[in-house]
């Protein structure tokens, strides 16, 4: 079995006014940059047997600490991005909404079935980030890998992994912090969540 650690990025300069980064390459802030820090101080105590990161900025920034106090060379997986939301990259709930009133309400009320205008279907990010887990596991069929990766992709992930449907990340899992811990355990194919969005000072 593979234990999978997912932890989202660290804070970004977007995060004040919860725009959506999606595939746009925004950097941490210094309180981002202090969480990859702390995230640093626990993996460097956990013998990782790898560390992943999406290839933005944002997550290799984070990951790249742990991944030198945890003496291991960092593995970027361009698999792991997070979800491209089209038009509305960059742009807050409500400044979507009064750009794009029909498609956020589709959106808010089926967001696997009604991607954001030009954005990328959210079950296609699915099948790619489940790509990446699977090699993973591949590479370290009896190994423990910290994955540094997205809120929505994470939440996609959480989903598919454990049979939730994808039209209800939003809901089933309303919030991942930045730098929490979601431990996950994968043997023959099946998933357990061991726990999910733990704080690091908890």
């Amino acid at each position: 079995m593979t234990r999978i650690v997912l932890t989202r990025h660290g804070e970004t300069i977007w995060h004040a006014e919860n725009r959506y980064a999606g595939s746009t390459d925004v950097p941490l802030t210094p309180h981002g940059a202090a969480q990859a820090r702390e995230l640093a101080g626990w993996a460097a105590a956990q013998n990782f047997d790898a560390i992943v990161a999406s290839n933005l900025s944002r997550a290799v920034e984070t990951a790249q600490l742990s991944a030198a106090a945890s003496g291991l060379e960092l593995i970027q997986d361009p698999r792991l991005r997070e979800l491209h939301f089209g038009h509305a990259e960059g742009l807050t709930a409500a400044e979507i909404y009064l750009a794009y009133p029909t498609d956020y309400g589709a959106f808010v009320a089926d967001p696997a079935l009604n991607p954001l205008p030009g954005g990328e279907h959210p079950w296609a990010a699915a099948a790619r980030g489940f790509e990446a887990l699977a090699g993973i596991c591949d590479d370290y069929p009896d190994g423990r890998v910290l994955v540094v990766a997205h809120s929505t992709l994470i939440r996609l992930l959480l989903c598919s992994l454990l049979g939730v449907p994808l039209r209800d990340y939003r809901r089933t899992f309303p919030k991942m912090g930045n730098c929490a811990l979601t431990e996950i355990q994968l043997s023959d194919g099946r998933a357990s969540l061991l726990h999910f969005n733990s704080p690091l000072s908890s």
